[in-house]
């Protein structure tokens, strides 16, 4: 359908492109296809009548009419530009799209060729001791907190310094990020967990990276990158709800 329309589009700029004003010296002017100008006379077809004219020459304001059907053809021939570009763009997101599995999970395409992110198997460990969470009350609360963890100091999914592009199928319609990992000698921390056990509120604390994200699909395909180039270190793309402590986290590292 798209295609269609693209095709569409084309036939009736040619077909604007192929008609202007043939402009006189008394201010109107004649729809016309083409023009002839022979010694003192101006020969037209004439779009209204879809016939061969002629008129005297100098009735014929042919300074305008040269610089104005120039100006349509230079914006026509730029829109038609931009119609092709869009349209090209479109089919690169249509072959990318065809090449990402339907299946939950996070991909990328390495010079045309698909790679799958393995699922990281991420831990809720408790903190030891107590502590206190300020909030907007006239009394400390004390808090439970918790980490979220990935076993093992460092990601088997290395991906080049840069700005990787990665392609997600959400299982639900969740929110996307990629965030930032801290670091411990065994083990990397995707967020912090602080639940109030009085009101069972949860609160969670990660270090998100800035994303561009853009929808693919209706079925929750998403293409997510950062804005800028990542430093060195440890990464993960994560699927949550705030405050359901849900994450589902796909890591990686920047070498």
């Amino acid at each position: 359908m798209r295609k269609l329309f693209f095709l569409l589009a084309v036939s009736a700029l040619s077909l604007l492109a192929a008609n202007f004003k043939l402009y006189l010296k008394d201010g109107s002017f004649q729809l016309v296809r083409e023009y002839k100008v022979t010694d003192d006379r101006v020969a037209f077809y004439s779009v209204e009548r879809s016939d061969w004219e002629e008129i005297p020459a100098d009735l014929v304001d042919l300074k305008r009419t040269d610089a104005e059907t120039e100006a349509r053809k230079a914006e026509l021939d730029k829109n038609a530009t931009e119609n092709a570009e869009e349209e090209a763009a479109a089919r690169e997101i249509r072959n990318e799209i065809r090449k990402i599995p339907t299946d939950p999970g996070v991909y990328q395409l390495e010079n045309g060729e698909l790679r799958i992110i393995k699922e990281s198997e991420a831990v809720l460990r408790n903190e030891s001791g107590k502590n206190v969470l300020k909030m907007l009350s006239p009394l400390p609360v004390f808090a439970q907190r918790a980490t979220l963890e990935i076993a093992a100091a460092h990601s088997p999914n290395a991906v080049p310094a840069g700005q990787p592009e990665f392609y997600f199928q959400l299982a639900k319609f969740e929110t996307p990020a990629i965030v930032k990992l801290t670091t411990r000698k065994d083990a990397r921390v995707v967020e912090k967990v602080a639940t109030i056990p009085a009101t069972k509120e949860t609160f969670e604390e990660r270090e998100p990276v800035e994303t561009f994200t853009k929808q693919l699909s209706d079925n929750g395909l998403y293409k997510i990158w950062p804005q800028e180039a990542l430093e060195k270190g440890e990464y993960a793309v994560i699927e949550f709800t705030e405050g359901k402590v849900n994450a589902r986290v796909w890591d990686f590292r920047v070498e």
